[in-house]
């Protein structure tokens, strides 16, 4: 499969400049359009640390990927707000992030032909935590989530997601990354014998519901594997048609 070179797009979202980094698809797909995947980097990250390390592009050559850039924002290791990160709740620094991704959306469907219906977000750390964010808030749009060593945030509406988490993670808690994904076992009604696959686990809920999850016996980083797991995952699960 072919896919384009990268692009770095410039957006100015209430007078502030905010930069992502935009691989498009050159592959044709049997619809015509193409999926599009929103990539978010952690506390600390960037735009060009997310293509190193996600490297969705190569892995859905089909799929528009974008990897947006955070501004300066507070973390638990940064108190001061010196690093790139992303907002953890709705109303946080006026929405900056909400806004650029709503920015985003808009900008990719007017340069490609995006398919509405495989619209996801996936992201490490603090950007897992925006995931989910943009879980509760944005999701009408996406269809699925791949949130990574991150909580989830609270009224999040029955989606599909492949969540990621660390056994030993030092930052977030396993003991806090495990009751969301217990959490998220009820919201989507999961049930049944699940299916296990190395450390991936997966279990059905109804009307093609499902939740995914990779426990690993490691830290606070992102593994190996987990981006091609996530895309797989991602290929599975169009917008489910209420």
């Amino acid at each position: 499969m072919a896919f384009a070179s990268e692009t770095v797009e410039t957006f100015t979202i209430d007078g502030v400049e905010r930069k992502a980094t935009v691989v498009g698809s050159t592959a044709n797909s049997a619809s015509g359009k193409a999926p599009l995947v929103l990539v978010f980097h952690g506390h600390g990250g960037n735009m060009r640390y997310s293509v190193r390390k996600f490297q969705i592009h190569k892995l859905w050559p089909e799929a528009v990927v974008v990897y947006p850039e955070g501004l300066p924002a507070k973390g638990m290791s940064d108190p001061n707000g010196l690093k790139n990160g992303w907002q953890q709740k709705a109303g946080d620094d006026g929405d900056r992030d909400l806004k650029f991704v709503d920015a985003i959306l808009a900008r990719m469907h007017k340069e490609y032909s995006i398919d509405d219906s495989r619209i996801y977000s996936m992201g490490h750390s603090n950007g897992g935590r925006f995931t989910y964010l943009l879980w509760k808030e944005r999701g009408d749009v996406f269809a699925a989530y791949g949130p990574a060593a991150s909580p989830m945030v609270m009224g999040v509406k029955p989606q599909s997601a492949f969540v990621i988490a660390g056994e030993k993670d030092p930052i977030v808690p396993f003991v806090s990354q495990k009751f969301s994904i217990n959490r998220l076992r009820k919201i989507l009604d999961v049930g049944g014998t699940p299916l296990k696959d190395g450390y991936a686990t997966y279990e059905k809920g109804p009307d093609g519901l499902e939740l995914g999850t990779y426990v690993f016996p490691g830290g606070h980083e992102y593994p190996d594997e987990a981006a091609k797991l996530t895309v797989d995952f991602f290929k599975r699960h169009p917008k489910l048609r209420r």
